[in-house]
């Protein structure tokens, strides 16, 4: 499927995160301007790719793109002030990071906070839609994932380099056997009901 380049005729960002659903992890977001003339026939939602094209595509988007961020907000903040307004500010993190200002924010599903009275809009799906927020879905898998691999060495009970966080059954019968570790967001239910009595 084609990618449209952007939404807005002018300098426009795009914007997306990634670990949203996770137990365990920051909820990790990019945003990225790229210029007029990319291309690029694999670039598409980070979800429907495999871990080598993601690696690649990661490369072009860093060495093309006008600019990027990518910004974290890890369990701690995420506890207190919800998964939701975590994921947001993330992005406003990435925002800042970029060396142009933009005229206009796309941003990857249907919320967002106002970002220093840039215009934006929310597109559903749209990492599957617009180039640019396919790059920012990248960027944030791609920074998210090398963290999470990272973790792993600390706790590789969890099975974090193969789950990336995510709820898995692996991931769950650890938090079971061993309880949670200060990655984990304690504000999520961690373990269904089933296994949480026998805990």
């Amino acid at each position: 499927m084609h990618l449209e380049k952007q939404w807005f005729e002018g300098i426009e960002a795009g914007t997306d995160e990634a670990g949203r659903g996770c137990l365990a992890g920051p909820v990790t977001a990019a945003a990225v301007i790229l210029p007029s003339d990319f291309e690029s026939d694999l670039l598409t939602d980070s979800k429907k790719l495999s871990a080598p094209i993601r690696l690649k595509l990661k490369h072009q988007i860093e060495s093309e793109a006008i600019t990027y961020g990518v910004a974290h907000v890890f369990p701690s903040e995420i506890d207190q002030i919800n998964i939701l307004n975590a994921s947001i500010k993330a992005m406003h993190l990435a925002l800042e990071q970029l060396s142009t200002i933009p005229q206009h924010i796309l941003v990857d599903g249907n919320r967002f906070h106002p970002y220093k009275n840039i215009p934006h809009q929310c597109m559903i799906k749209g990492d599957g839609r617009f180039l640019n927020i396919a790059a920012a879905s990248i960027l944030a898998k791609t920074t998210r994932d090398a963290y999470m691999k990272e973790l792993h060495e600390a706790f590789p009970e969890y099975q974090w380099r193969k789950n990336k966080g995510y709820p898995t059954r692996e991931h769950r019968l650890a938090i079971q056997k061993l309880g949670p570790t200060p990655h984990h967001r304690k504000s999520f239910r961690l373990l269904p009901e089933q296994l949480a009595l026998q805990f």
